[in-house]
């Protein structure tokens, strides 16, 4: 099996957990009361929240034989340095605050709109459109943190090639096929489908996507509706993808989960309404996402940051926590640069891998 079969089995898999999840979410959406549209939400979000969780969990628990499989179908040889922990994966927002927190924004995003004068079903639809973006990045941003820290784990593999999957936008095609190193962080969109191949500097092609090529899979109408009309003819007459897209225009609004949030994440936070748990801390002069998601004595994270010894009790909590906040892997990654043992390390401190 090539690799390229190996990554696309892996998204049908995932996308089936995003399928499945965000099927769940609509029905519960449907049984709003329209009277009270914040009560009857948050009373669905005691079903909804453990859902989540569980389809986080299920894409996170992939990686490992993921990687092991990509690997051994390039050969290269995948022996791990440590293993995912699926759980220090699920549960949490890609930014790093609790998922009942982001599941309710699609309330409060409806609420809004109705004080502004749009009909309540108008706004119900529009909350709706939100939530199914929400759940379905949540399950591809944990899938994709997990497989990138299973891919740090592993020596041979020096990073990863971007492989578009489905009808991608532009920003994404002009991504495609390029390497990055394994400290990278993926650059993804809400809803956004492209996959991690890891690989070593001499993949064979065969896992990779021309920019170009994809293009030309394209129907017109196609070709229009991803690039635009005026775009989408300029390729067709001989001009340089790349240029046309322009590769710095082409990745706006583009980020990697938990290192910043996107354009369109930010308007889910209207108001700077509950943020969760969420921090922004300066690290070494760096802007650095944390979570105090997993650092009680429950938790892998909590334990190996000392809550048991050293922990603290706070205000509500039932559990001792540890002081030193979370890093989400993405930070891990900007504070470790170039040196890979220093981010496993890291990885296993925060306890986001095994030994």
């Amino acid at each position: 099996m090539s690799a390229r079969t190996v990554a696309l089995d892996h998204y049908r898999r995932r996308r089936r957990l995003a399928d499945a999840l965000a099927a769940v979410a609509a029905r519960l959406w449907r049984r709003i009361n329209p009277d009270d549209i914040a009560r009857s939400w948050a009373t669905a979000l005691v079903d909804l929240v453990p859902v989540t969780n569980a389809a986080q969990l299920a894409a996170a628990r992939t990686a490992d034989a993921y990687l092991d499989a990509v690997l051994d179908a390039q050969g290269i040889d995948p022996t791990a340095e440590g293993r995912v922990v699926p759980a220090a994966l699920a549960g949490v927002a890609s930014d790093g605050r609790p998922l009942a927190s982001l599941l309710y924004e699609p309330a409060i995003g409806t609420l809004s709109a109705i004080g502004a004068g749009a009909t309540v079903d108008r706004a119900l639809a529009g909350g709706y459109v939100s939530l199914d973006m929400m759940v379905r990045t949540q399950v591809a941003d944990a899938g994709r943190a997990a497989d990138q820290a299973a891919l740090v784990t592993r020596p041979k593999a020096t990073g990863y090639v971007r492989m578009l999957v489905g009808k991608s936008c532009s920003r994404c095609v002009v991504l495609a096929g390029k390497r990055f190193g394994w400290n990278a962080g993926f650059l993804r969109h809400p809803r956004c489908d492209c996959i991690h191949v890891p690989a070593a500097e001499d993949t064979p092609d065969d896992v990779m996507t021309n920019p170009k090529a994809y293009f030309e899979s394209l129907s017109t109408a196609e070709q229009d509706r991803a690039f635009t009309a005026a775009g989408a003819q300029a390729i067709r007459d001989g001009a340089d993808i790349f240029q046309v897209v322009n590769a710095r225009r082409g990745a706006r609004g583009l980020a990697t989960a938990g290192a910043r949030i996107t354009a369109a994440e930010a308007r889910m936070l209207r108001g700077g309404r509950d943020r969760g748990r969420l921090e922004a801390v300066d690290v070494y002069g760096r802007q650095l996402y944390v979570t105090s998601e997993g650092i009680t004595t429950r938790g892998v994270a909590g334990t190996r940051l000392g809550a048991r010894d050293t922990g603290v009790k706070r205000a509500g909590g039932r559990y001792r926590s540890a002081r030193p906040p979370r890093l989400m892997p993405e930070s891990i990654y900007q504070i470790a640069g170039d040196d890979r043992d220093e981010a496993i390390r890291l990885l296993r401190r925060f306890g986001y891998i095994t030994t």
